[in-house]
């Protein structure tokens, strides 16, 4: 909630920065409440006619067994460095439109907010992670926190922290960098999100700085009417990209919206937590 990419270093978010069908991504994007995540599995059958799939043998070992087919070298750093993954999800582009001003139908609309931590109740779970920004997978101690706040900042990249030595400051999460304690919620660049205003899509569908509005949400995925007020929130935006999907998470056409902190308990709940299919965004520069 998604679930969205932090790179600043950082891959959020996404993202968990998220995917929505089933959940957001990054977080993704959604898992929390909404239950709005993909899980990107391997396949461990053998394929059909006997031939060995990547799910058997690894995507390394694949690569090292086509390169050898091919008479390419492969040197040891590559066998003991393999590549980490794009921060791009590989997706095909949607069509854009054809100028600013222009509207393109057919878009998947989802929200992605800041947990706080006040408002969840779980049982206490220690966290480590990253104690500053510029550091990944870290195993510093960030605090102990109800176990239902630290899955949203998983899920939705982002919760303020209410309680303890660091009441004030934020826990953070994305895929390449683990949990870690921030001043602000951070977007793919390490600034803050900005409610109403941060969007985030995959680079291949909406480039970074893209502006755009919502020209209408379309229909929730049972096909009934997005709550109007809700809609209405989110049409009197302005949006920016500024933030990406988890590799993998966002897709074709998708788009991400950021609301600012949940306000109230069970918040995935609300009007304003929705998915809107086949919505009319407008791209104004």
């Amino acid at each position: 909630m998604t679930a969205i990419i932090r790179n600043m270093t950082k891959i959020h978010v996404f993202r968990s920065r998220r995917a929505f069908g089933s959940q957001r991504i990054l977080g993704g994007q959604h898992n929390a409440g909404g239950q709005r995540a993909f899980s990107c599995r391997p396949s461990t059958r053998p394929s059909a006619g006997g031939r060995v799939s990547a799910g058997i043998i690894g995507p390394l070992g694949l690569a090292v067994l086509l390169c050898l087919t091919a008479g390419c070298q492969v040197s040891r750093s590559d066998l003991h460095n393999p590549a980490k993954p794009s921060a791009t999800a590989h997706s095909t582009p949607a069509p854009a439109p054809g100028g600013t001003g222009q509207t393109s139908d057919g878009w998947t609309i989802t929200v992605y907010y800041t947990a706080v931590e006040s408002f969840h109740h779980g049982q206490p779970r220690q966290v480590t992670g990253c104690p500053r920004q510029d550091c990944a997978h870290g195993n510093d101690p960030l605090g102990t926190y109800p176990t239902d706040f630290v899955a949203a900042v998983h899920d939705e990249g982002t919760g303020r922290i209410t309680s303890g030595d660091h009441a004030g400051n934020y826990l953070n999460w994305s895929y390449d960098t683990g949990y870690w304690l921030d001043t602000v919620p951070a977007d793919t660049t390490g600034q803050r999100l900005q409610s109403f205003s941060t969007a985030a899509a995959d680079s291949g569908v909406l480039a970074q700085g893209a502006r755009f509005t919502v020209a209408t949400c379309g229909s929730e995925e049972d096909h009934s009417a997005v709550d109007p007020v809700a809609c209405a929130r989110l049409q009197a935006a302005t949006w920016t990209i500024h933030d990406e999907f988890t590799p993998g998470l966002g897709g074709d056409k998708h788009i991400d919206l950021y609301v600012g902190e949940e306000d109230r308990v069970g918040f995935t709940d609300s009007p304003l937590y929705l998915t809107g299919t086949g919505a009319r965004i407008t791209i104004i520069g």
